[in-house]
């Protein structure tokens, strides 16, 4: 019995590393040790032997069994795992087949303008705040000091859409929203677009996008107002930007200025290679934005004490600062999504 079992370890084992796949591999499995298979026939045959011979024998067999069992899971491994090789080979994806480029969209210019300028004035400490694009006309005129006999309240400049209903025309009425929610001291900007009755040409459109900012405590003056955008300024123009501040009027704050910067293409000069800048027209002044500090009525308006508190207000166009930092002429074609113009923004 033992030289039986050595004898049938040894074939065995060669008939396992001979088999060439899978399905012969099962069959010397069931041939060896299956119900009828030659291993399973010796074990049967230790019942006839002498009770001194029988542990070493059962030993034997079962330490060939062991053998077997091993032998037949390391070349099944090594079926699976060719057959795994050759699927993967036949299901290969050739990463070098030339295809179509496909084109990847961008940030809007105007959008990236917007996210610069926000977040400039979120690391000053200021809150974005939003607003609906369809106001009523006391928050978009009426709390702002516009009076009912101001051009800016006739159908030919502001889009009525019921009584006392209107699409906004600035987003100052978010300010106003604001301020009825939140009492001073606070520091907020409102982003967004507007609309007002205008033909579209190169640098007007019946919808835009506009940026407010607004500053109440006590004790704000003209100065605060000025070292703040002299900083906006400077960051978003470059280090060595000048500005000016000449007087204006706006309902809502009093005084009132515009604000030019010195003109980033030619360095305020007014003259680039010796022509006139195209970006200042030959000025060397940018206009950028209009500001004031906000009218004691304003204030009033919201229920805040104006002998307590201050504060200023600024108002910039988005499309306009868009169009000024990449030397777009045609306002048009910013809201035309033409594929060709967007690709240069990638």
């Amino acid at each position: 019995m033992m030289n039986l079992c050595e004898e049938l370890l040894s074939r065995a084992t060669a008939q396992i590393d001979a088999a060439d796949s899978a399905v012969r591999l099962e069959a010397l499995r069931v041939a060896l040790l299956g119900k009828q298979g030659e291993l399973t026939a010796l074990l049967k045959g230790l019942k006839d032997l002498p009770d001194a011979e029988r542990p070493a024998v059962g030993k034997a067999i079962n330490d060939a069994r062991t053998q077997i069992e091993n032998a037949l899971s390391h070349k099944k491994s090594y079926f699976e795992d060719a057959a795994l090789r050759e699927r993967l080979q036949s299901e290969r994806v050739d990463f070098t087949i030339d295809i179509p480029d496909r084109p990847i969209g961008s940030i809007h210019p105007i959008n990236h303008t917007r996210q610069r300028i926000c977040d400039f004035f979120v690391s000053m400490g200021f809150f974005v705040a939003d607003s609906p694009e369809i106001e009523t006309e006391f928050y978009n005129f009426e709390a702002l000091n516009i009076p009912s006999d101001h051009p800016a309240r006739e159908v030919q400049d502001t889009f009525f859409l019921a009584d006392g209903i209107v699409l906004r025309s600035q987003t100052s009425s978010g300010q106003i929203r604001f301020m009825e929610k939140y009492p001073p001291p606070f520091k907020m900007i409102s982003p967004g677009r507007v609309y007002r009755c205008d033909d579209v040409d190169a640098t007007h459109s019946p919808m835009f996008h506009q940026l407010e900012g607004l500053v109440v405590d006590k004790n704000i003056t003209m100065c605060d107002l000025k070292g703040i955008l002299e900083l906006f300024a400077k960051h978003f123009f470059g280090s060595q930007t000048k500005t000016r501040f000449r007087p204006s009027f706006f309902p809502f704050t009093e005084p009132s200025v515009e604000v030019d910067a010195s003109c980033f293409n030619c360095g305020g000069k007014g003259q680039a290679g010796g022509v006139p800048c195209r970006v200042c027209k030959g000025t060397g002044w940018i206009e950028i934005l209009g500001a004031g500090l906000v009218n004691r009525r304003v204030l009033q308006n919201v229920g805040v004490n104006p002998d307590v508190y201050s504060g200023f207000a600024f108002g910039m166009g988005l499309d306009r600062i868009t169009n000024i930092l990449h030397g777009i002429t045609d306002l048009r074609v910013v809201f035309e999504n033409d594929v060709r113009f967007l690709k240069q923004f990638r």
